[in-house]
């Protein structure tokens, strides 16, 4: 599993239990907050139901030791595909069972197996297939690829009819031996890394590994055509296929990315001195070769590198005018990934801190990330997902070295989250990621490595949407947002614009608009809007929204005092148009858009 297990314990008295089970799988214990767990290290969480939503939501799996029902009334809204859902499972608070829920085509009946057989209990697993023979036809183990998942279904139907397996194919597979076989209608398992025939179910063995090289901006169609012609050649299935194998230098070759695409392989890299160790086993090493990159050859070195050190170079090198790909094979399927992935940089945006306000996207590349970065009270408002990970706390105004930190661990192979509140592309970190990689090999830029990783973004709520949402609809016509912070933007662009957006008569959302040691341009803001527009026009301060300290006040734009706002403020200046309306709840504030100008020209 690629991310963390959660084992989430309701009550103290199953704490042992919990704890016995997380570190049997490696897991992390998530309970409620104000729970007494001694010196045991344990997540916390406020709401059990929005807690277990948000960790299905990343794709986490839930092992709960409480009632089934708790469970599934949490997860119920977010039900869609069946592939698609994380394990979940529900454990007996005194252990005597254990039932996979959710999730049993991604791991959810292995992991019951794994802690019914830890606590020496059955496994209530309710798959057709693994209750009846104790094997699911769509769940093969690692090493292995079902090509044809699809047919799953049919085949166990028949076999639970009465059908029998007829086996075929160049390998043995002990796992699927317990299957029944009989005289009568059968149901044909093919083994192997061949093409296979028509009509049977095709389990891959994963014992090829496809090396490749390409020179830069290489057109993917050839690179794809090339590969495609050697595993005919070869007559190796694609999906019989390990892993595509390279160079680290190609990290970011979008020709190869393409191909690990098209084929659905995962695409692994060795640095050179990985790959030169190979060199006495290949039948084409090239001086020209390793006088560029290091090691005598790309293709073969790493199509063996992948495949380990019993493996057979079974297609030497083909080239053609921009691309190279040769493929090894090894004795045994190989059941873990070799080399090391493209590192990965996830630029994430959390909102103003309110779990809920999280998008799923946000929280899955949270879960699945190694290392969090970011100011620590970002970090902070994580809550238990940001517990147990690995993090690297920055203060304010330590961007820059937080921002280079994240590439150059995202560099080095690993998967990072780069933590900013708001949405990360607006006044966040977002921005200076890419100006970071855009130095290049210049001052104040980052390594190759760390140009190379896979950078991603996800949206988050900014400041400005919660506040207006908090408040009616402020933003609901024309808008902008003005950072009144002078540290990195001139004072005079900062009144320029300011003075625009106030005869533009923009909705303005200020953020930054005070610091310890800046406390004049706020008032110097107000007072070029009144110019513009009427002392009675609405203002909202906003402050630390979506948590529990969040303070909501409404102004008038010729009331509004400096004293009022600080850093974890932001103020929202409505337009000419704005209007406050008074309803039960208290005031709201909304932007017309000209409906009822509209609305007047109908009744005219």
């Amino acid at each position: 599993m690629a991310v963390t297990p959660a084992i989430i314990c309701l009550s103290a008295a199953a704490l042992p239990l919990a704890d016995r089970i997380a570190t049997a799988l490696g897991g992390v214990v998530h309970c409620p907050a104000g729970t007494d767990v001694g010196t045991l290290s344990v997540a916390r969480f406020d709401g059990a139901t929005a807690h277990i939503r948000d960790l299905f939501a990343a794709q986490t799996p839930i092992i709960g030791l409480c009632a089934s029902g708790i469970l599934i009334r949490a997860v119920a809204p977010l039900l869609a595909a069946k592939r698609d859902e994380p394990p979940v499972l529900a454990v007996a608070a005194n252990g005597a069972a254990v039932v996979p829920l959710l999730g049993g085509h991604n791991g959810a009946n292995n992991l019951a197996t794994q802690i019914a057989d830890l606590l020496a209990v059955p496994a209530a697993v309710t798959t057709a297939g693994e209750a009846h023979f104790g094997v699911a036809l769509d769940e093969p183990p690692a090493g292995w690829r079902l090509e044809n998942p699809q047919d799953a279904k049919a085949a166990t139907a028949a076999l639970l009819a009465g059908a029998g397996v007829r086996f075929s194919g160049d390998m043995s597979a002990p796992w699927l031996q317990g299957l029944p076989q009989g005289d009568g209608p059968a149901v044909h398992i093919c083994l192997s890394a061949d093409p296979a025939p028509q009509g049977a179910l095709i389990f891959r063995p994963l014992r090829a590994v496809l090396g490749v090289g390409c020179a830069r901006n290489c057109p993917p169609q050839e690179l794809i055509e090339l590969v495609e012609a050697q595993l005919k050649a070869a007559n190796i299935a694609p999906g019989a296929l390990r892993a595509i194998t390279s160079l680290d230098l190609k990290a970011d070759e979008a020709a190869i990315h393409a191909l690990a695409a098209h084929l659905d392989v995962p695409f692994r890299l060795f640095d050179a001195a990985a790959l030169e160790a190979e060199t006495t086993q290949t039948p084409n090493p090239s001086e020209v070769v390793f006088a560029e990159v290091g090691t005598h050859g790309v293709a073969e070195n790493a199509a063996l590198a992948g495949a380990g050190p019993k493996a057979t170079l079974i297609a030497p090198k083909r080239k053609t005018a921009m691309a190279t790909a040769a493929i090894a094979l090894a004795p045994e399927p190989l059941t873990a990934l070799p080399g090391v992935a493209r590192g990965q940089l996830s630029i994430v945006g959390i909102g103003p801190g309110q779990a809920a306000w999280r998008t799923p996207e946000a929280s899955q590349l949270i879960a699945q990330a190694e290392e969090l970065v970011g100011y620590g009270l970002y970090i902070d408002l994580l809550g238990p997902l940001a517990h147990g990970k690995e993090r690297a706390d920055f203060p304010l105004g330590g961007e820059e070295d937080r921002c280079r930190h994240a590439l150059e661990q995202a560099g080095k192979g690993r998967n990072v989250a780069l933590i900013c509140s708001g949405d990360a592309g607006i006044y966040a970190m977002g921005a200076l990621v890419w100006e970071l990689i855009g130095r290049g090999d210049g001052p104040g830029g980052v390594s190759g490595a760390a140009r190379r990783a896979h950078v991603t973004s996800a949206p988050g709520i900014t400041a400005m949407q919660a506040a207006s949402a908090r408040a009616g609809a402020l933003l609901g016509h024309d808008f902008c947002a003005i950072s009144l912070s002078d540290l990195l933007t001139p004072r005079a662009d900062i009144l320029r614009r300011i003075t625009a957006a106030a005869e533009g008569d923009f909705v303005i959302g200020f953020y930054n608009p005070v610091s310890r040691s800046r406390r004049t341009l706020l008032a110097q803001a107000r007072d070029i809007l009144l110019e513009h527009r009427p002392g009675d026009t609405p203002v909202l301060l906003a402050s630390s929204l979506g948590r529990p300290e969040e303070l909501l006040r409404h102004r008038h734009l010729a009331d509004l005092e400096v004293d009022e706002v600080d850093m974890l403020t932001i103020v929202l200046i409505g337009s000419s148009n704005s209007k406050l309306v008074e309803t039960g709840e208290g005031p709201r504030i909304f932007t017309p858009r000209g409906y009822a100008k509209k609305l007047k020209e109908r009744l005219a």
